[in-house]
């Protein structure tokens, strides 16, 4: 647990300095905020940053906004892990009311409507996502890193083979009883187990 607050104090104005870069984003226009939708459709089996490289391409040649599912796919490929399916994810969130979805104020309940209606997202790249506009204050982004390093520090037992609805909300719950506990915010403490596995902080 020292080690862990050392490694905080550490990196803590940097993983601040990002938490207020996605605060920025709070409100943001729509081409942005569905920006950071589609590089967390991206991200799931693939890295964040190869994520990231592949919507700067789409952002270039125009076919995030406009581009079918072919074009989108090309950009994808060689960057991110099942680049025809994910490309099918972007074409049809340009169809989601995803403004609409933003208005309600409670983060759980955008969350859920999120999986509800954009396929491809499940609670973590939901979280992300919410995360990365400036939101998900109490949410928490459950993927492989934050699992590993919620084991470690006997947070839980084992991680989980699959994360379904009920155990995503368990664990969920356990970690932000642990943030509160080492008094490490929910937001930051994501940030510093991710930058702990990959050796930096992005989003």
């Amino acid at each position: 647990m020292k080690a862990l607050k050392k490694e905080y104090e550490k990196r803590k104005q940097i993983i601040k300095s990002r938490i207020n870069d996605f605060e920025k984003l709070r409100g943001a226009p729509y081409s942005r905020t569905f920006e950071e939708l589609c590089f967390c459709l991206c991200t799931p089996q693939s890295k964040a940053l190869n994520a990231d490289k592949a919507i700067t391409g789409l952002k270039k040649n125009g076919a995030l906004l406009k581009g079918n599912a072919s074009d989108i796919s090309k950009c994808l490929k060689g960057l991110v892990r099942f680049h025809n399916n994910k490309a099918l994810y972007i074409q049809n969130a340009r169809g989601i009311d995803i403004r609409g979805i933003l208005k309600n104020k409670n983060d759980f309940d955008v969350r859920e409507e999120i999986v509800k209606n954009i396929k491809g997202l499940g609670f973590k790249e939901a979280s992300h996502f919410l995360r990365n506009i400036g939101r998900a204050e109490d949410l928490a982004i459950l993927d492989v890193h934050i699992l590993r390093n919620l084991k470690r520090l006997g947070v839980i037992k084992e991680v989980p083979k699959t994360l379904t609805r009920k155990i995503y909300y368990e664990i969920e719950e356990k970690m932000r009883v642990f943030s509160e506990d080492i008094k490490i915010p929910l937001r930051e403490l994501d940030l510093l187990f991710w930058s702990r596995e990959t050796g930096c902080v992005f989003k």
